[in-house]
């Protein structure tokens, strides 16, 4: 039977297996959350209790991320939700939707950061070093924490994105920790906007690879391991099948890769031996679980070009 059924039985065992893997990804998305928020209200009351500007903004930079892991962890909850009658593969794709969002935050953030610190090096402020290096230690304590939260959960493009924010955040701990400690002892309050310059500048990175990413799978793009090619060469080196076409291959979300096209065939006779070892090859050489192919026989096929 074809998989494009997604409400088959067959999909039951695979689908129960998908529903505990992301109740997992809940789990930890929902953890780092709590550890993320809980520090940012802390930093954010000693950077108003010590008047220190760089400690307040750093509390924003965890806010944002901590809605960011918000988006996260909704995503994860929401994509346990079975097959429905309107969405037949589930809201598996809302994981993709959320990356989204979470390297738009990233984008803001960064654009932030850079003003903050365009304006510190024309107006220099003072900055408490002491506060600063106790608070951000703290949260380089945090932040690893989380990060090994995160990372021992399913590596999908949702708690990818997730962990990315951390790394930010982790980052971040690290240049505030450096700027504390160079405040302290040599009193140069410079070294802050230009850490935070650089800390940006990698979270950048990451933000426009993630965004880039998942674009990508929301316009249906071929994943970047595969070779349509390489697949196309598989499927018609199977004995009776003459040519492929109208081939096309696309993420549904994280670890699920789906697959149609058609086959045309010398003749029908054989179709379900062939159509178990297109699935077989699909399977075990390219990891394609969801495929939908259709068999056309040689008369169809020169009626069809």
């Amino acid at each position: 039977m074809e998989s494009g059924a997604p409400l088959s039985v067959d999909r039951g065992t695979d689908h129960l297996h998908h529903h505990l893997g992301h109740k997992g990804e809940h789990r930890h998305l929902t953890g780092a959350l709590v550890f993320t928020l809980g520090f940012a209200f802390v930093e954010a009351v000693a950077g108003w209790w010590s008047g220190s500007l760089a400690l307040l903004s750093d509390a924003g930079h965890m806010l944002t991320d901590s809605t960011a892991l918000g988006l996260a962890a909704l995503a994860a909850w929401l994509a346990r939700r079975p097959p429905s009658l309107r969405h037949t593969y589930g809201l598996v794709r809302l994981e993709v939707l959320a990356a989204l969002a979470n390297g738009m935050l990233m984008l803001v953030l960064i654009s932030f950061i850079a003003f903050e610190a365009v304006q510190r090096f024309s107006q220099p402020r003072d900055i408490s070093g002491g506060t600063v290096t106790l608070v951000a230690a703290i949260g380089l304590l945090v932040n690893l924490a989380v990060a090994w939260r995160l990372s021992k959960g399913e590596r999908t493009l949702n708690t990818r994105a997730a962990l990315m924010h951390v790394m930010g955040d982790l980052l971040g701990s690290v240049a505030a920790l450096s700027a504390g400690l160079v405040i302290t002892f040599t009193g140069w309050t410079p070294i802050d906007p230009l850490l935070s310059l650089v800390v940006a500048g990698l979270i950048l990175v990451s933000a426009w690879r993630l965004l880039a990413e998942a674009v990508h799978v929301l316009l249906e793009g071929v994943p970047e391991h595969i070779s349509i090619e390489g697949v196309a060469a598989d499927l018609a080196a199977i004995p009776q099948v003459t040519s492929v076409h109208d081939l096309h291959i696309w993420t549904l979300s994280s670890g699920k890769v789906a697959l149609s096209a058609h086959l045309d065939m010398a003749s029908l006779d054989h179709w379900p031996a062939i159509l178990a070892r297109a699935r077989q090859i699909l399977s075990d050489w390219h990891g394609i679980g969801h495929a939908t192919l259709q068999p056309e026989a040689r008369d169809n096929a020169l009626h069809h070009h």
